[in-house]
């Protein structure tokens, strides 16, 4: 496993609520001063709130929680309970009316491995911000990753557990890229460097890993696999960044996920990576961006290491 956590990020906090009965939960990740957003959506099957807003043409600027959620769509629905939370606390884009929240959001489906019938709702949006700290966090079956699998090419019969893991790198000048993925793949995790399988598809009669990249290589149909998947995280850094670099940032913290789930971005995931900036040292986007990369590796492999 890897050191170091999203919240080593000044003015990140994080928070977890779940149903472990009913195998669902949401994670919040917060900044209460606001932080420069952006967003990149690679997979083909997303659920997602609030991503347009991040685009570098729109007026808002900053962020101030992601949610991240099981649920499927219906999961979207936590965001209401965080953005409550954070209204109580007088946090939010001032209209001159009243201050709205700005609560992006994205959601994976683990519909098919607890209880279908429940789903992350307004009420554990609310509790995850309550539970939200700036110290430790909980890693694996928790949050969002309580409902997490991996490894679904031949369906839910041999898969393995996924989940929420975390990690961070310290640049130096005092910069930190904290990152917290949640890992519901198609496919498999791997170990960076060596491509080892650390968790994924195993056929159901021996419990060995079938190797989903070359299964498919051989020509096995992946339409034909389990359609609950998906993949989705925060990036943060305290170093400054633009609306265009958040942007930037967001879309190089895909090879992370590249450099540990294969295949990743596929027709049957909804991949998406959100990249804040809460702070105002220099430091050049593609330092930020590889290191967000790596960041988001060491977190997946957190995440299936501590499932």
């Amino acid at each position: 496993m890897y050191d170091g956590k999203i919240t080593d990020v000044p003015g990140i906090e994080v928070g977890h609520a779940q149903d472990f009965h009913a195998k669902t939960g949401c994670t919040v990740v917060i900044s209460r001063e606001g932080a420069v957003g952006g967003v990149d959506v690679r997979g083909s099957a997303p659920g997602t709130r609030e991503t347009d807003l991040m685009r570098p043409m729109n007026l808002v600027e900053r962020i101030h929680a992601v949610v991240l959620c099981g649920g499927s769509a219906f999961g979207l629905a936590a965001a209401s309970g965080v953005m409550r939370y954070l209204e109580e606390q007088g946090i939010g884009f001032d209209t001159g009316v009243a201050k709205v929240p700005i609560v992006a959001g994205a959601v994976i489906f683990d519909l098919g491995y607890g209880d279908w019938r429940v789903r992350p709702d307004e009420r554990m949006g609310y509790e995850a911000c309550l539970n939200a700290s700036t110290g430790d966090v909980p890693q694996g079956s928790v949050g969002a990753g309580t409902g997490a699998t991996v490894g679904k090419i031949l369906g839910m019969e041999g898969c393995m557990k996924g989940g929420v893991g975390t990690s961070s790198i310290r640049l130096p000048g005092g910069i930190v890229v904290g990152a917290i993925v949640v890992v519901n793949a198609l496919g498999d995790v791997v170990e960076p460097g060596t491509g080892r399988i650390l968790a994924g598809a195993r056929d159901p009669k021996t419990g060995k890993f079938i190797n989903t990249w070359k299964f498919i290589l051989e020509g096995n149909a992946i339409k034909d696999a389990e359609a609950g998947n998906t993949t989705i995280g925060v990036v943060a850094t305290n170093a400054y960044l633009t609306k265009e670099q958040a942007n930037k940032v967001a879309a190089m913290a895909h090879d992370g996920l590249a450099l540990t789930i294969r295949p990743v971005h596929t027709m049957l995931d909804g991949d998406t990576l959100f990249a804040l900036s809460t702070g105002k040292i220099e430091c050049d986007v593609n330092v930020i961006g590889t290191a967000a990369a790596e960041a988001i590796a060491r977190a997946v492999v957190n995440a299936v290491e501590n499932a």
